[in-house]
């Protein structure tokens, strides 16, 4: 699969709020760079962990990304998205590196 074609998998199991699904999607040794909190964020490494610091996400019905622009250079995808939630809403970039069909980096950076 294309970098791109994970990528768009990927953020249907977020839409869908299927944590399983996305933590499948993600590669044992994959680091996630979190937003939170500013202005460096906290990196996860690995599924148990990121599965942890997704878990309040997915269990948010009331959360949701939309993608806004989502392009692919090489290995690496980028997308600029808005994430909502009950009260607020924040716009923010990911980029993603794809290895074997699976994320193997996640960098998430805020407008703030």
């Amino acid at each position: 699969m294309e970098p791109l074609e994970v990528v768009e998998i990927f953020g249907a199991a977020w839409a869908d709020h299927d944590l399983d699904g996305a933590v499948a999607l993600i590669t044992e040794d994959c680091i996630f760079d979190n937003t939170d909190p500013a202005p460096d964020g906290t990196r996860y490494v690995g599924r148990a962990a990121i599965r942890e610091a997704w878990r309040p996400i997915f269990d948010d019905a009331n959360a949701h990304f939309e993608a806004e622009e989502t392009f692919a250079a090489g290995d690496r995808v980028v997308q600029l998205w808005t994430y909502s939630w009950d009260g607020g809403h924040v716009r923010g970039v990911d980029v993603i590196k794809v290895r074997d069909g699976q994320v193997s980096e996640k960098l998430s950076y805020v407008k703030g």
